[in-house]
């Protein structure tokens, strides 16, 4: 029983120490303090890695985008995120991979394969400012902290259950459903955290100067080079439970319905630029 009330004790401190709010959107969320302090050190060394072992392009023009691209957004985010030990560096690795990272401690990647797809500066703005997003909105800490709060509430729930008089059977099948409904509830959380990083994005590409239009243009290449066709009924509803991406017609709906709020701040913004 001691062993019960002390991880007890551990979730609701837990729940005292590391709620904060998203900014932009006002959206709880928790994070322990002891990630969130780890942030920007594990960043660093993360990219350090990855540019030891990507091969980085050689591409000079390719590489100027990027970077020209990057360090606007970097000027829009840092109006609202005054992000003093950041450390920007934005760098072209080669790869065929149609992606884009970023990193705590203001480090972004992009591969060659996401410029073969986008169609100019705008849309490559939109990814850089969606993965800038996930790190100012720190959903990465966040993910680390909803599993170690997993992990816990599992270590309860196998206490708990130890003291209670079930079978064994009845024991393995209630574990087995709170294990599905924790991975349920991660795989959401991450679905919310891509929709925000896309709202979020669209708002620090918009402030650099670049038409938020181009989140609907690329993502909605990006749906058709999926090449998933499109599913009805249950099969929809289990593919997006499953998924940790909001289904793309969803997706593409929410960035329409935000164009119209972002383009004054885009027509305002570009004036600084021409």
């Amino acid at each position: 029983m001691k062993t019960y009330l002390t991880l007890a004790l551990s979730i609701l401190l837990l729940g005292l120490v590391g709620c904060s709010t998203v900014s932009e959107t006002g959206r709880r969320q928790l994070i322990l303090p002891s990630v969130l302090q780890n942030e920007n050190q594990t960043g660093l060394a993360a990219f350090a890695d990855i540019k030891k072992s990507e091969k980085i392009s050689t591409d000079s023009k390719a590489t100027a985008q990027v970077q020209r691209v990057g360090n606007r957004i970097k000027d829009s985010v840092m109006k609202s995120h005054p992000m003093s030990d950041a450390e920007w560096e934005f760098v072209l690795f080669e790869s065929d991979q149609v992606n884009a990272f970023a990193l705590p401690g203001g480090k972004v990647g992009v591969y060659t394969g996401l410029l073969k797809l986008v169609s100019g500066d705008d849309e490559l703005a939109i990814v850089i400012g969606h993965e800038i997003a996930h790190v100012t909105s720190h959903h990465g800490s966040e993910r680390a902290s909803q599993t170690s709060l997993a992990n816990v509430l599992s270590q309860v729930g196998s206490s708990a259950l130890g003291y209670s008089e079930l079978g064994d059977t009845a024991k393995k099948g209630i574990m087995l459903a709170y294990t599905g409904a924790a991975q349920g509830t991660l795989l959401k959380y991450s679905r919310d955290h891509e929709t925000e990083a896309d709202v979020i994005g669209m708002q620090f590409a918009s402030g650099a100067g670049y038409n938020p239009q181009a989140a609907v243009t690329f993502w909605k290449k990006m749906a058709a080079q999926s090449g998933k066709g499109q599913s009805s009924g249950v099969s929809a509803m289990i593919e997006k439970w499953t998924s940790t991406h909001p289904p793309d017609a969803e997706r593409i709906a929410k960035l329409e319905s935000l164009v119209p709020k972002y383009m004054p701040v885009y027509e305002q913004a570009k004036l600084q630029y021409k």
